[in-house]
């Protein structure tokens, strides 16, 4: 069947963080609090608590808090207003101006419009998509936006996805989900009846590509590798 929609996740497939969401943004906003934190144990901090974010289904921004707290504590945070720096940051995250967009975005969002497919976004964050789209320049490219805040339940819970292909008014198996998670892009638009593609823009393959290849779920390295699947 061919393609007519494609949703895209946001965090991390079409946005990344600046400064402000990286190990030496992580020591400022805890230095505000008198919170002493070492930014070259960021990385592994971050690894130590996406465990936090497979919990419940429905979203509950007190799972995003717990995560950030974790993270300062792994950076060596320690004190009574952890709590607060931690719920801090979780409202930064939100805003626009502390992200950057993928330089291959626009293009990709344009020759998918061009094709006259239906683009949609499916976002487990708290952000306003809305102003997402304003802010990075994408309006008239998005068909419709569902975030998980609003909506309710988080990927890989099946009704996100129902209810963004009821948006574009296409069925499942006509609609292909672009995502840089297994579990919350691939895993959830396969258990909602969609196609899905795995974007990993690390240099060495990703882990699980050769299990994905076998349920027919391609893993690429940029949008521009889109047009391939999905235009010709």
């Amino acid at each position: 069947m061919s393609t007519r929609a494609v949703f895209f996740d946001v965090d991390f497939t079409l946005i990344y963080p600046g400064p402000m969401f990286r190990g030496e943004g992580y020591r400022a906003f805890c230095a505000r609090y008198n919170i002493d934190a070492d930014p070259a144990r960021f990385d592994a901090a971050v690894a130590s608590a996406a465990p936090l974010l497979d919990g419940p289904p429905e979203y509950d921004a007190e799972i995003f808090v717990q995560y950030t707290r974790h993270i300062i504590e792994m950076m060596g945070g320690r004190g009574p207003q952890i709590d607060d720096c931690a719920r801090e940051i979780y409202a930064e995250w939100a805003a626009c101006q502390h992200f950057e967009l993928y330089d291959d975005v626009p293009a990709a969002l344009a020759d998918l419009n061009a094709a006259g497919m239906r683009v949609g976004l499916i976002s487990n964050s708290h952000r306003c998509l809305a102003s997402f789209q304003s802010h990075f320049s994408l309006q008239g490219l998005i068909a419709a936006a569902v975030s998980s805040s609003e909506h309710g339940f988080m990927k890989p819970h099946p009704s996100i996805f129902a209810a963004a292909l009821q948006l574009v008014n296409v069925a499942p198996a006509e609609a292909l989900m672009v995502g840089d998670s297994v579990r919350q892009d691939v895993d959830g638009a396969l258990a909602a009846g969609m196609r899905a593609v795995l974007l990993h823009r690390g240099e060495r393959e990703h882990d699980s590509s050769p299990a994905l290849a076998a349920r027919g779920v391609p893993t690429i390295r940029s949008l521009r590798d889109l047009r391939n699947l999905v235009l010709e």
